[in-house]
């Protein structure tokens, strides 16, 4: 066992030793700052915006859509027709889908936008309700909500990635001694009660709630466009309460009891504490309920998202 931590011990030490030759190397030949972080920043736009595109792809895919024709639905042709040139956008092909709930899906892969329908969905909402949350998906496609929201995460999990490498030398360093001292002593799974794997986990932990926050500043700009896409929807329909009142029925097909899986648009799935929330896409139905009721009443204040 000796030999087994002395054997970690040395591989963890090479990698603390190139980590750290790497970051003295990228000190000597380090561009000014400001130059730094234009490379940076855009080489996570373009591998955000190409992670975008093929993820879109793929989903749409994945999701066993057909095309819907204007022979098969002209009066949702009619309505898709008036809301887009209400909102200035090219009018997106549509398709239907079987989903185990009811959904709506904006997607904006290369060359036309499409919004994907689930099949429920025609015979669970009134035309006024179906409306409405046709204007929601066409505000997202509008404001490219879903092409921003991945740039952001993108540029994100740059910054995060960029920050561990500048601590990787103490974390192979403290990890290799914590666990090649545990094997030593004959006590491998117990590396993390040892100083330097408290170390290396008060690290971690440090990493993973620097992580955490920026997943909840991405999350929390989510909720606002979906409150935004909301708005904007009843700005065009200029029938709040039919967006409302769609919101509620989704919310109630979607709940066991009535046959379908408990899976929100998007795929999100609600849970009833803070932290699901925090890191929640989507606001509750109530908290959108309640706001498109202010739009009604009159006592609504806009929305900014940046």
């Amino acid at each position: 066992m000796v030999l087994v931590g002395l054997t970690i011990f040395a591989f963890y030490l090479a990698l603390a030793a190139l980590s750290a030759f790497a970051l003295v190397t990228l000190w000597e030949f380090r561009p000014d700052p400001l130059t730094a972080a234009l490379v940076g920043v855009s080489v996570s736009l373009v591998l955000g915006y190409l992670s975008f595109r093929l993820g879109t792809v793929q989903l749409l895919s994945r999701l066993d859509a057909r095309d819907l024709t204007p022979e098969e639905a002209p009066a949702v042709y009619r309505m898709l027709d008036r809301l887009a040139e209400e909102m200035d956008i090219r009018s997106p092909s549509l398709k239907i889908a079987r989903f185990s709930a009811p959904n709506a899906l904006a997607l904006d892969p290369m060359g036309r936008d499409v919004v994907v329908l689930d099949a429920s969905l025609f015979r669970l909402l009134s035309a006024e309700e179906f409306e409405a949350l046709l204007a929601h998906e066409l505000a997202h496609l509008e404001r490219k909500d879903g092409l921003t929201q991945t740039l952001v995460a993108s540029t994100l999990q740059t910054i995060v990635g960029i920050g561990y490498f500048f601590v990787s030398p103490l974390a192979f360093l403290t990890t290799g001694t914590a666990l090649g001292l545990a094997w030593i002593r004959g006590t491998p799974t117990a590396w993390q009660r040892t100083i330097p794997g408290r170390i290396r986990t008060r690290l971690d932990t440090f990493v993973g709630v620097f992580g955490f926050g920026l997943t909840v500043l991405v999350r929390s700009q989510s909720r606002k466009r979906e409150f935004a896409a909301d708005a904007r929807a009843a700005q065009v329909t200029g029938s709040p309460l039919a967006l409302a009142s769609a919101l509620q029925k989704l919310e109630r097909a979607s709940k066991p009891e009535w046959g379908f899986s408990p899976l929100w648009v998007y795929g999100e799935v609600e849970a009833e504490n803070e932290v699901s929330e925090l890191l929640s896409t989507h606001p509750s139905t109530d908290e959108r309920v309640a706001r498109l009721e202010a739009i009604e009443s009159g006592s609504w204040t806009q929305i900014e998202v940046a």
